[in-house]
């Protein structure tokens, strides 16, 4: 499921889009462990669960955790990681097992010529490129992708539609986004590649996060890349733009972890998950932790427990 071009009204402060990860202490979380119900990373059996720096992927941290300790396993969490240009070496290097991915800019991640657009085509690419160490479990219907977005006053002010009707104006406007973009191929390469985007500047801020959505209300930057599933992009009526040449892959929620670690006990478990996230639930998941200020943990547990999965 997609979701729509203006996300449904929802109230939100975008200041809390920066809420912590749950139980989280350290400022470097690869430095220490959180381990649920007090056991320890290194314990025999256990699996670490980590997540990268944005409130929706560690929401999908902790149901990922809650499912596993539902079936009897140790589970540590490492939440709010940093970017994938930290996550996946400290996957690869065993400082966690698990993490929450998307589809299509992890294929992009291990595969810079990734062609597939369409959600199997991006899956059956993703699992082609992995390392070998690493696998995928099932992928969700859920999904979040990154979008460009605009004010609706600058919308109105240029006509847009789409990332292509940017191209007349870009030379005069202010690009946003979290500091990998000006290098990812999703990001500044890739809008210069597909759409012949040559921005004035970019201004790097976090990853849709308070600081690209008060960039973007304050006219500090003129697009910016949020994420679809972003509670805030309705809550200040900004628009996603149109992606008609799809540098924005399918975007699925997926497992991803350490091909030793699995077993079918976790399969299972994982797999459950994905069958029962689709994007709509998924948004409303987001809406309370970010809008409602519901603890992550809870708001996982609650997902659980209504779908029988903890």
């Amino acid at each position: 499921m997609k979701r729509p071009k203006i996300v449904l009204a929802l109230t939100a402060s975008a200041a809390m889009l920066s809420v912590a990860a749950c139980g989280g202490t350290s400022s470097n979380p690869l430095s220490t462990n959180t381990a649920a119900g007090g056991s320890s990373a290194s314990a025999s059996g256990s699996i670490v669960v980590g997540s990268a720096n944005f409130p929706e992927n560690q929401l999908l941290a902790e149901i990922y955790a809650g499912a596993l300790e539902a079936k009897g396993l140790k589970v540590a969490k490492k939440l709010n990681i940093g970017s994938r240009e930290v996550y996946i070496p400290a996957l690869q290097q065993g400082a966690i097992d698990l993490i929450p991915e998307y589809t299509g800019v992890l294929s992009q991640y291990f595969n810079k010529n990734a062609k597939a657009t369409d959600a199997d085509g991006v899956y059956n690419e993703l699992k082609a490129a992995l390392p070998s160490t690493l696998t995928v479990l099932a992928k969700s219907a859920a999904e979040d992708k990154d979008a460009v977005v605009v004010t609706k006053d600058t919308a109105n002010k240029y006509h847009l539609k789409s990332i292509a009707d940017l191209q007349a104006h870009a030379k005069d406007l202010t690009l946003g986004g979290p500091p990998e973009w000006k290098t990812r191929p999703t990001g500044v390469p890739g809008l210069k590649k597909l759409y012949n985007l040559d921005f004035k500047s970019f201004r790097a801020l976090d990853t849709g996060g308070p600081l690209t959505v008060n960039a973007l209300k304050n006219g500090q930057v003129d697009a910016a890349d949020l994420f679809t599933t972003d509670p805030s992009i309705a809550a200040n009526s900004f628009v996603i733009l149109d992606d008609p040449k799809h540098l924005f892959a399918a975007q699925n929620v997926v497992p991803l972890i350490t091909k030793a670690k699995v077993t079918d006990t976790i399969s299972s478990a994982l797999n459950a998950v994905s069958a029962k996230l689709d994007t709509a639930t998924l948004g409303e998941l987001v809406k309370e932790v970010v809008v409602d200020k519901k603890d992550a943990a809870v708001v996982a547990k609650e997902f659980l427990s209504k779908n029988s999965l903890g």
